[in-house]
């Protein structure tokens, strides 16, 4: 049984949508999408719709990771696939979307903006007739934040939507393509959350459309599910998974605990990603461990975001990956927000698959440095001070697998702890903030190592057997560094 080819196997033991979505499940991303699209552009059945909607809802980069293995799986190159299939207008947007090389950064030319705003309204609602050159022309040339601020000028510019005109005076794939583009440079999150709404709605989700149910969880699972959740429960008042976990319940439970699974277990695959980023850089870059005070706003076209980070951060040095965790504060656009009780019945139900993900993760572990992070302490002398409820339920998992370090923001100082009865280093770096408080508790029956009261951030060094933390004050010099391996720790 277990030395037969794991496809074969399960092909043969499910059908239907249900097999789609598991054999697709089990393919790498890039891979899984080619699939999709090489099936709805070389099928027995074509279907432009669903070749649209995946390759105009994916960033340049993802496209050019998509074209070569499209290539070596169905001997084709993706564009002349489209032109063999698509017609008209479709066809010269989708070709030119796939082929042009695009901006994918945040920075947008804000006189390139109104002038582009104009130019579709020219081509579109000013005259009788469309300019649909202009519209394929901008679509396929301009960066993801250059279009969203393209719609916003529009509606400021002539009071009404660009969705609006593309609705009036286009039609088709063509029209279904260019809101796609739009709508996914704008909102990717608050675009695929009403697709999935629509999937549901009104029939069985295995039934007239469960087709698509299951090609927006399995595709997106691993991207940005999180986003497409928060905007669900936004529009709508019901978790997603919730919603999912109904409709599908009567189906069949493998598809609703399948479902379910990739609705609630992103965190994972996001491990999986920093994984790949190691091998290619040899490090992780940045680490952000909460609050930095941006009220909520994490999509790089927002002012906000820009404001707090990519007009902050521009020496050559920074331009690396950045990872942050959320902390307290980076709810604060909503006090309110943590009283939700729909809001508490998702925290809760985060918090158990969190635990468990990260139990797993932990014990199947093989790394010489297991590293936990979070933004709240577990253990802390400054304001805070220790946190019971982390203490009670956290800290236990982490010693029971031998955690070398948990670092951790939330008190706004640079920490070192060491607990005489445990193995764990607590470290604090949480100085990044203008705000400090001068407190010092030292009610704490732990050994403080480092305690500093001041603005500053730490450094980590890591290879298979040395570790190195540094901790720098604002202005870069170095006041505390510790070291550790796998045979001695001492304290420089």
């Amino acid at each position: 049984m277990y030395s037969e080819d794991l496809d074969k196997r399960l092909s043969s033991e499910l059908n239907g949508n249900l097999k789609r979505a598991v054999l697709l499940w089990m393919l790498d991303p890039v891979r899984r999408e080619a699939t999709i699209v090489g099936q709805a552009l070389r099928g027995t059945i074509v279907n432009l719709r669903i070749a649209t909607e995946v390759l105009c809802s994916r960033t340049p980069s993802q496209i050019q990771q998509l074209k070569p293995v499209y290539r070596s799986m169905f001997g084709a190159y993706v564009e002349n696939d489209i032109k063999r299939q698509a017609s008209g207008d479709h066809k010269k947007l989708m070709h030119a979307y796939v082929v042009t090389p695009r901006h994918e950064g945040p920075e947008v030319d804000g006189m390139m903006v109104d002038s582009d705003a104009k130019a579709l309204f020219k081509a579109g609602e000013k005259w009788l007739g469309t300019d649909e050159k202009t519209f394929i022309r901008i679509f396929s040339e301009r960066s993801r934040a250059h279009l969203a601020a393209v719609n916003s000028a529009y509606r400021n510019t002539y009071g009404k939507p660009l969705t609006k005109a593309i609705k009036k005076k286009t039609s088709g794939n063509f029209m279904f393509a260019l809101l796609t583009i739009l709508r996914c440079a704008d909102n990717p999150g608050k675009y695929f959350a009403k697709a999935l709404h629509k999937a549901i709605k009104g029939w069985g989700p295995w039934g007239k459309d469960g087709t698509t149910l299951a090609r927006i969880i399995v595709t997106r699972a691993e991207m940005d599910m999180q986003y497409i959740k928060a905007e669900y429960i936004k529009k709508h008042g019901n978790p997603l998974d919730d919603t999912v976990h109904s409709a599908t319940l009567d189906v069949n439970s493998v598809v609703s605990n399948l479902n379910n699974y990739m609705l609630v277990c992103p965190v994972l695959m996001l491990f999986r990603d920093l994984n790949i980023w190691q091998r290619l850089m040899g490090h992780l870059a940045f680490l952000v461990i909460g609050d930095w005070g941006r009220e909520g706003f994490y999509n790089q076209s927002e002012v906000a975001f820009q404001g707090s980070f990519t007009k902050n951060y521009t020496s050559k040095s920074l331009q690396k990956p950045w990872y942050s965790v959320l902390g307290n504060h980076d709810y604060r656009g909503d006090a309110k927000a943590q009283l939700n009780p729909i809001l508490r019945k998702i925290d809760s139900r985060w918090l158990c698959f969190s635990m468990q993900d990260l139990e797993l993760a932990l014990r199947e572990s093989n790394a010489n440095w297991k590293i936990v992070v979070g933004h709240h302490t577990i253990r802390s002398v400054s304001h805070h001070g220790d946190t019971p409820e982390l203490i009670d339920q956290l800290l236990p998992m982490l010693e029971a697998n031998n955690v070398d370090f948990y670092m951790n923001g939330h008190d706004h100082c640079l920490e070192h702890i060491n607990c005489f009865d445990s193995r764990i280093q607590y470290l604090t770096s949480g100085a990044g903030s203008k705000a400090w408080r001068h407190d010092d508790k030292k009610h704490n029956h732990c050994e403080v190592h480092y305690f500093y009261d001041g603005q500053g951030f730490m450094s980590v060094q890591l290879n298979r057997t040395d570790a190195s933390m540094v901790f720098y004050d604002v202005f870069g010099e170095r006041r505390y560094q510790w070291n550790a391996s796998r045979q001695l720790h001492s304290v420089m």
